[in-house]
Parts: C-alpha cells; sequence; structure tokens
C-alpha cells in the first residue's frame, strides 16, 4: 500500500486497512504463492515478479505515482499492476503515470468470490487486528452524481452467507448499501445469534444505512443484532428534512440513544454554507451527531487541504458555492457540535474539551444564562446557534475557524467526497 497520509496508529485502523490487498493476498497465498503485504515505500524481504499497488482517493494519485516509481526502481523485472479507486476512476491517467503493466479495473473477483468462502490471512498484516471486515454486497443502484461508487462497482452483487465467515467479535461491513441486500431481514436476524469464542458480535456499517430502505422491522433487526453507531445520509436539500427526521426517529423507537446516530452531511458541494449549517442545527434539535463528508470531485488528482491556515482553491478544491473560510468553519462547527452531543454539553469551550472544568463549576455554569457564561468563559460556542462566516451580519460570536484536530471524519468508503 502506498504511503498514504494517514497516522501510523490508523494504518490497521478499520478506517483505512487496506481490505482489497488483504484479500487479493489471502488469495494468491492460498494459491500457493510467496506474499509480502507492505505499507509504504519500503524495501520487502522477498524479491517479486510482480508488484500490485493500490490507490484510495484519486486526491491520493501522488502517492501512488511515488510508490510505482520506487518499487519499478528496486524491481525493474517486476510486473507491476495498479488497481483501486483512482485506478479504476482515471486508468488511462494511472497507465501514463505509474509505467504499470496492467491497470486493473474495479473489484478483483477472483479474490472476491474466494473471500466468500475462505478466511483472511490477517497475518500478512503484520499484526493482528481486533476487528474483521467483511462485505455483503457490491455495488449500490443510486447512481449519486457526487459518488465514485457505482462507477467502481457498476454491478450488484448479494452475499447470503455471512453469519458463518465471522472470525472477530468486532465486524465492519464496508458494504456501500447493506440494507439493499433482499436477504437483510434474514442476515439481520441471523447475525443477533452469532457468538463468537464464547462472546456476542458486534457489527457497525462503515458506509451507514440507506434510509429510504429502513424502516422499524429494519431498525429494530439492527439493534438486535447489536449494530453500532448507526449513520443515515442527509446528503440533498433542505426539503428532505421530515423524512430524515423519520428516520431518525425509526432508529430511536429501536432503542437507540440519539446521540449515538449520526447523519452524513455533504459539504463544499452543490448546497451552500447555509444549507448545510441549518441541517446541522436540525440535528442538534434531534440530539444525533455529524459525519461531515468534504467533497472532491471524481477527477481531482490533488488536495493539500490544511485546517490551520487560510488557502486557495489552488490547494485543494473549493466549490463555487463555497469559500476556504466556510468550508473550515462548517468542519469547525460540527466538531464542537459532535462534543457537546457526545458529552452532555449545553455549550462548547477549550476549557470543557480538555476537562480543566470543576464538576461543581460547571454544574453553576449551565444554570447561567449565555451572557453570563461568555463573560466567564469568552470562547463559548452555543450549539443552537446559527455559526456563519459573517458575525456582524449574522449576529453571532466571532471564533477560529482552524479546529485543533488534523483529522476529518472520513468519507464513506470507495466515495470521493
Amino acid at each position: 500500500m502506498p504511503d498514504f497520509p494517514i497516522p501510523k496508529k490508523r494504518k490497521i485502523h478499520h478506517d483505512f486497512l487496506p481490505i482489497g490487498l488483504l484479500k487479493i493476498g489471502s488469495y494468491l497465498k492460498a494459491k500457493g504463492y510467496t506474499v509480502e503485504l507492505v505499507f509504504g515505500d519500503k524495501t520487502p524481504h522477498i524479491t517479486p515478479d510482480e508488484v500490485w499497488i493500490t490507490s484510495l482517493f484519486t486526491y491520493w494519485s501522488e502517492y501512488v505515482h511515488e510508490s510505482a516509481r520506487h518499487y519499478h526502481l528496486l524491481f525493474p523485472k517486476a510486473r507491476l499492476v495498479v488497481g483501486g479507486i483512482y485506478a479504476t476512476l482515471m486508468p488511462e491517467h494511472a497507465r501514463a503515470a505509474t509505467g504499470a503493466s496492467k491497470i486493473y479495473l474495479g473489484v478483483h473477483k477472483g479474490s472476491e468470490r474466494w473471500a466468500r468462502t475462505h478466511a483472511l490471512d490477517y497475518t500478512l498484516l503484520g499484526q493482528e487486528p481486533d476487528f474483521q471486515i467483511l462485505h455483503g454486497m457490491r455495488g449500490c443502484f443510486r447512481e449519486c452524481k457526487f459518488c465514485g461508487t457505482w462507477k467502481i462497482e457498476p454491478r450488484e452483487e448479494f452475499d447470503s452467507r455471512i453469519a458463518d465467515r465471522i472470525q472477530s467479535n468486532h465486524v465492519v461491513f464496508y458494504d456501500n448499501n447493506f440494507l439493499r441486500n433482499p436477504r437483510v431481514r434474514e442476515i439481520l436476524a441471523e447475525l443477533a445469534t452469532v457468538k463468537y469464542e464464547g462472546r456476542s458480535v458486534v457489527f457497525e456499517s462503515q458506509s451507514g444505512f440507506d434510509g429510504r430502505i429502513l424502516d422499524d422491522e429494519i431498525a429494530f433487526l439492527l439493534k438486535k443484532a447489536r449494530f453500532v453507531n448507526p449513520r443515515i445520509a442527509w446528503d440533498n436539500s433542505l426539503a428532505d428534512k421530515e423524512r430524515i427526521r423519520s428516520q431518525i426517529d425509526m432508529l430511536k423507537r429501536a432503542g437507540y440513544s440519539a446521540k449515538d446516530i449520526y447523519s452524513f452531511i455533504l459539504y463544499n458541494w452543490n448546497h451552500d454554507f447555509r444549507t448545510c449549517e441549518t441541517k446541522r442545527l436540525n440535528c442538534w434539535k434531534w440530539g444525533i451527531q455529524i459525519a461531515d463528508c468534504r467533497f472532491r470531485p471524481l477527477d481531482r488528482l490533488t488536495d493539500h487541504y490544511e485546517p490551520r491556515r487560510h488557502q486557495t482553491s489552488a490547494d485543494y478544491f473549493i466549490h463555487t458555492a463555497w469559500t476556504d473560510e466556510e468550508v473550515k468553519l462548517f468542519r469547525s462547527n460540527v466538531r464542537r457540535h459532535n462534543i457537546c452531543v457526545r458529552h452532555g454539553f449545553r455549550f462548547y469551550s477549550k476549557e470543557l474539551e480538555h476537562m480543566r472544568l470543576p464538576k461543581a463549576k460547571l454544574t453553576k455554569l449551565n444554570k447561567m444564562s449565555k451572557a453570563d457564561i461568555m463573560k466567564l468563559l469568552p470562547d463559548a460556542w452555543f450549539p443552537e446557534d446559527y455559526h456563519g462566516p459573517d458575525s456582524r451580519q449574522l449576529g453571532t460570536e466571532k471564533f477560529s475557524v482552524f479546529p485543533t484536530s488534523p483529522l476529518e471524519t472520513k468519507p464513506k468508503e470507495a466515495v470521493e467526497c
């Protein structure tokens, strides 16, 4: 896997694990090939006949190019194969930039079929993860304009043999539309009874659930099957407000706490800052968290976004309906919003975030008016207020748009957003 800008402590985290390479490596190893999975541009322990390089988002293409140069210099006689998201969406560019012998488009069918009936060899990772990644389906029929999934996986394929493939007490589904499986109700009922090594299994769907398919029965089955952190998407206009609220209510009726529910909100796209901030305010009323998705075009080759300094569209993609300040302000708003939801805070403050306020003082503050709180904590930020880029025009308090954390919420898997 190329040396993508992923913090070292997260390289085996379920947000970034190279599941495609792991499937291919396990498949080839089972067929008798000698396989080594390498993170970054290093010198392997073997001299390979073939080097397979994965690519994630198109805007990380430069790391793929660097890996291709590195391994071509190390092993000039080896056949170079490049696959993954960038390679599939921009094959001609990938071929020219990497000099690959082969550009593999889409999902590796042989290893995908094999993985449906065989256990993956997690020893290839070099360390045993405390989770398992599964696919119960491929593709998505929605064909959203901002999404690359339906281009990468043009056909929907479903697998019903899921329960007997579980090898961990924490299973993460990388399905792009888990609920679309025609046997989803039966599958959920089976997962509810699954145990691994005598203990119950917790499930999670990284890409969330299609709320347009969700109903009360499915919501209850998800809860009974121990799916955690349910996520739904509010990608479209404010006109969907009642539909989104209804989906949240279904999950709450099933037993989910509002604070554990997330809504994906796509920003830096066709819907402007005011629309997205209004969505955030509704999420606050509903008591749910937000998984923000910063949009990048499907053919964007670079992304040098930095949260702590002012930038232009030469640095990263900024939609014509947005400004750099708005992009960073919205991310900051979401981050503070989520902290308040998770911890039950009435307002955000650095003092609260770093737990420097004694409980007695916090209790006292919660009983005060906003004006009095602001006198004691000038950086106090109230999530129920509209926080826009022009404080004088909108009547809100001005605050730094640069969050303390450099990490963004990860976009949906296999989606350039």
